[in-house]
């Protein structure tokens, strides 16, 4: 029987170690865009390998990635092989991170800490779970010392883009194929489910013309507003449809960028908005997909001289739970509550993440790992991002305990 209180003992005695691992993580950027992610895979991969872990590099060829859109990345696999039996499990958490934006009271690559908690771009999501889960991985070694199974880290730099060329590119390459996944979470809940995400550019078309003769013109703006309004109708009619998963409450739609027009004496003969459509586990992506634009064609065709047109930008689906998921989600809510003092509850979120394409290569998984009750709280994407310490510290307790459970003798 696992010896719980000296991993955590482990952890507690090198727990000063693991906040300056993340501090140094914290201070290189990687904002994405622009995405030039591979200087903080090489900075990982050499703190990794002061604690003797050796990390795997993969390198996403430059034209791939730069026909994504972004500037480089690097995805990390550290293999710890203990035996031919037993479960092989990955750890997953991302580097990359949306800008920081303004407003901020720290240092965004500062890496400070303030009244218990540590502030920086990414300390939250999900740079903090590079911490606790390579930390969980060295207390297991250093005290349970298995003899089964294996753990893989998985850190990776395409999450905010959707994944394709971080954990999507492990994958579809033959690199890696664990029988369970722990991908990076927060502490109070265990994410066994979460939205899918449909994001679509709109182009309307119209005719420009002189503001003095507006009617040799088609106006463009004009037809978008009449689309908008037919898609926010839908967007209310959304409302009515519920997910079973608790967590998850109904789909919702954004309209999140428009531009359009060239002058203000102008009609506007072209105008572009961009759409975020979230998907309950429930709904058929492809449905949904078809939904949206027969609303679009159908409010565009209402408008004479007028044509859109319509190309999509990410397709997210949704993740529900595969079996095999439970053990993983019952061990760590177990340890979650002795350690937290509080249930740890199993539920979906409104997010979505790159985990999807674990789910879809089907491998079981779960969401957990360090940080407060919500997005909200952790101010992630959001000025003087943060992650409470005392939080790190039980969060990796809970993933080490959980991972000696799952790789003890049968």
């Amino acid at each position: 029987m696992t010896d719980y209180s000296r991993l955590d003992a482990w952890i507690d005695d090198h727990f000063d170690e693991e906040v300056r691992f993340l501090q140094e993580l914290v201070r290189v950027p990687t904002d994405t865009p622009p995405g030039n992610n591979a200087p903080h895979a090489e900075r990982t991969a050499e703190l990794l390998q002061g604690f003797g872990l050796s990390a795997e590099s993969h390198p996403v060829p430059a034209q791939a990635v730069q026909d994504y859109g972004l500037e480089s990345i690097t995805n990390l696999i550290v293999r710890r092989e203990y035996g031919a039996e037993g479960p092989r499990i990955a750890l997953n958490a991302h580097g990359d991170v949306v800008p920081p934006g303004e407003g901020w009271q720290h240092d965004p690559y500062g890496g400070e800490i303030d009244n218990g908690s540590l502030y920086g771009r990414a300390a939250a999501v999900s740079k903090s779970d590079f911490a606790s889960y390579t930390f969980a991985l060295r207390a297991l070694e250093a005290v349970a010392k298995p003899g089964r199974g294996a753990v893989e880290l998985h850190f990776t730099y395409d999450e905010e883009f959707g994944g394709l060329l971080g954990p999507g590119w492990l994958l579809s390459q033959g690199l890696t194929k664990p029988d369970l996944l722990i991908a990076a979470g927060f502490s109070y809940e265990v994410v066994t489910a979460h939205n899918g995400c449909l994001q679509m550019e709109v182009t309307v078309h119209g005719k420009m013309a002189h503001a003095a003769i507006p009617a040799t013109g088609v106006d463009a703006l004009q037809a978008t507003v009449r689309i908008l309004d037919a898609l926010y109708a839908q967007n209310a009619h959304y409302r009515n449809i519920r997910s079973q998963v608790p967590g998850i409450s109904h789909p919702y739609l954004n309209i999140g960028r428009i531009e359009g027009g060239t002058n203000t004496n102008v009609v506007p003969g072209k105008v572009v908005f961009k759409l975020d459509r979230r998907m309950i586990p429930e709904e058929n992506a492809a449905e949904v997909e078809a939904d949206i634009r027969r609303i679009i064609a159908d409010a565009a065709a209402a408008q004479p001289g007028i044509t859109v047109d319509i190309k999509r930008l990410l397709l997210a689906n949704s993740m529900r739970p595969l079996p095999g998921s439970q053990p993983l989600a019952q061990a760590i809510q177990k340890h979650g509550q002795e350690l937290f003092g509080e249930p740890i509850p199993a539920m979906g979120t409104p997010l979505y993440t790159d985990v999807r394409l674990y789910a879809e290569a089907g491998i079981p998984g779960v969401i957990y790992g360090a940080g407060p009750r919500s997005v909200l709280e952790s101010h992630a994407k959001r000025n003087d991002e943060r992650v409470v310490l005392e939080d790190l510290r039980r969060a990796t307790k809970v993933i080490a305990r959980t991972l000696a459970d799952l790789l003890a003798p049968a």
